[in-house]
């Protein structure tokens, strides 16, 4: 949500910042713009244009400058609407600043101080602007420090002075900023996506400390003046892992993709055929004591929680919840020092789940996420972190991220029922066997994949869809419904399947597409059941089974069979089937599949 780069060195600035702003599409966003400082004098340049980076690099072919300072945002519109005056970067004064957050009292701070009749935008970006500008009297880091003593709310500021020609200052709370150096220049940005063209080592910027970007070297200071020394992260994929490498679009191949992601997160953890967090540094005991766990994460994350509830909840037998982040610290939930709290989001910012984590922790709650970016927030904060391996997810629509996170809660859940009593050795070998072949069992999905497109002709031209399914299947359906409306912009949800004649089954009309999963043995005959009913009033039937499962005849339209034996793995494959529905759904509807609209990849404002 939002997209930061700034750049001071010795490269052609424009072209270092349009280059950042196309690395940072896939986070959403609704504008664009750059500012130059061009090092002569106190000359700044500013384009911004409603509309994609293109249209701004468009506008940018007739500026002729040269510059090697500068910053450049993708905006998210939150405070007014979408059109050029609102877009990042703001000047006010000697003040150009782009901002990736919410200013809560931004109304304040405008009668506070008088502002209303200078601003020229809607947005509450300007007003830190001016706020900046009207504390700034040529020492950047007293007018930093007051300005930031004002505000309440979340942020992540960038900021140039006019005339401080090759300097870039940054700040931030919440909002996630990192940066790099390397011989040519520093970099600052919103995530190591833009930056990893030019260099795979760079830091987190600690929340509340100034950095100051030149060309020869970032330094960081706390509010005090005292120097810092952040920890300095290297990322382990390259350019190209971030590229679409032949595939149409970046949700495709990171499907395709999953296989690989799940072996790179699951066999690094096995130890003789069983589960072992040592390199994790997760003791067993904070697995073993807890008398309740709390998973609490947002959209797709929150789907594989609700799997991770009903695999974990029957086995361990404790209680087990899943808790909507958004609403988790406005709930008064029931946390506390015999609690353990999962914590799963992909980005490790989601600002939402970072809430959830900081009240679990006042709570004495026990704190173990489940993260795929190194150093992020929501990592740093934890008391321990299961790293994720999926490498860089471009599309906005989570896929690999997902499957990962999947793989995750069902090894932390076979290492619980190891140390807890309820697996044997044998069991948990045979468990863990299983699990390790969910990468093959998906490698298959991807082999029919065409077979897909079928279902999807018919998908493409619905309004509305259903999915449905009992125990594990509903579990799995949520997930899938989301991906499809998310987008395909068709409207979709899932419903647990017995619960269709309590209201449901009225929105079933001819040819409404159902998709119906039936890969659990101990309930199929009742999903059948219910299946017939839909199939009775119209329902264009998508049936989804293990294979070797009898089917009636006549209950469906199309059938797919997943290649799992016990009913606890069929998530993996069910997972790339509906996955794959959703994508050729979009493509066959000339949609944009890899960034949908009003969507954002990771969500960073309340």
């Amino acid at each position: 949500m939002c997209g930061i780069i700034g750049y001071t060195g010795h490269l052609d600035a424009l072209k270092v910042l349009l280059q950042g702003l196309e690395q940072l599409e896939y986070r959403g966003y609704d504008s664009a713009g750059i500012a130059l400082l061009s090092g002569k004098g106190d000359d700044k340049f500013l384009i911004k244009k409603a509309g994609p980076v293109a249209t701004l690099k468009d506008a940018c072919e007739k500026l002729d400058v040269e510059s090697h300072c500068g910053i450049g945002h993708t905006r998210w519109a939150t405070h007014g609407g979408v059109n050029d005056t609102n877009a990042h970067p703001h000047i006010a004064g000697k003040v150009t600043l782009i901002h990736n957050g919410i200013i809560e009292n931004y109304h304040n701070i405008i009668e506070k101080f008088g502002f209303r009749d200078s601003l020229v935008s809607e947005t509450d970006t300007e007003v830190a602007a001016r706020l900046l500008d009207y504390y700034y009297s040529k020492d950047p880091y007293e007018a930093i420090r007051k300005t930031i003593r004002e505000i309440t709310g979340s942020y992540a500021f960038c900021i140039m002075f006019e005339d401080i020609h090759d300097k870039i200052f940054c700040v931030r709370n919440v909002s996630p900023m990192v940066a790099a150096h390397m011989k040519d220049g520093s970099f600052v940005a919103s995530d190591v996506t833009a930056v990893i063209p030019y260099t795979n080592r760079y830091f987190v910027i600690p929340e509340y400390q100034i950095v100051t970007l030149t060309k020869e070297e970032i330094f960081v200071q706390d509010l005090e003046g005292h120097p810092v020394s952040p920890e300095i992260l290297e990322v382990n994929w390259n350019i190209e892992a971030a590229q679409k490498n032949g595939f149409p679009h970046y949700m495709l191949k990171e499907i395709h993709e999953q296989p690989e992601a799940l072996r790179n997160t699951i066999t690094p953890r096995l130890k003789d055929g069983l589960p072992d967090f040592s390199e994790d540094g997760i003791p067993d005991e904070v697995l073993a004591e807890c008398e309740k766990i709390s998973i609490v994460a947002c959209g797709t994350a929150m789907y594989a929680g609700m799997v991770g509830k009903a695999l974990i909840e029957p086995i361990i037998k404790i209680p087990v919840s899943v808790n909507i982040a958004s609403e988790f610290r406005y709930e008064s939930p029931l946390v506390d020092e015999k609690t353990l709290v999962l914590i799963v989001s992909q980005s490790g910012e989601t600002i939402d789940t970072l809430a959830a984590l900081r009240l679990s922790k006042e709570c004495g709650a026990k704190v173990l996420s489940i993260v795929n970016v190194k150093g992020s927030t929501i990592a740093r904060e934890s008391d321990y972190v299961f790293y994720t391996h999926a490498g860089p997810e471009i599309a906005v629509a989570s896929t690999k991220a997902y499957m990962v996170q999947l793989a995750s809660l069902y090894l932390i859940g076979c290492r619980m029922a190891m140390i807890r009593g309820k697996f044997t050795e044998n069991t948990a070998r045979d468990f863990i066997s299983r699990l390790s072949g969910a990468s093959t069992a998906v490698e298959k999905i991807l082999e029919h994949k065409e077979q897909i497109k079928t279902a999807a002709s018919v998908v493409a031209k619905a309004k509305d869809a259903f999915f449905v399914g009992r125990g594990l299947d509903y579990a799995f359906s949520l997930e899938g419904s989301l991906k499809l409306k998310e987008i395909s912009y068709i409207h979709a949800e899932a419903y647990a399947a017995g619960e269709l004649k309590h209201g449901t089954i009225a929105l079933i009309e001819e040819n409404t597409p159902v998709v119906a999963l039936a890969t659990q043995d101990h309930i199929y005959g009742k999903t059948i059941s219910n299946i017939r009913e839909v199939r009775a009033r119209g329902a264009f039937v998508i049936l989804i089974t293990k294979t070797g499962a009898e089917i009636p005849e006549d209950i469906c339209d199309i059938h797919f069979a997943v290649p799992m034996s016990h009913d606890r793995f069929t998530v993996f494959p069910v997972a790339a089937i509906l996955q794959l529905l959703a994508y050729y759904t979009s493509d066959m509807k000339g949609l944009n599949v890899d960034k949908p609209r009003n969507l954002a990849k990771s969500v960073t404002v309340e």
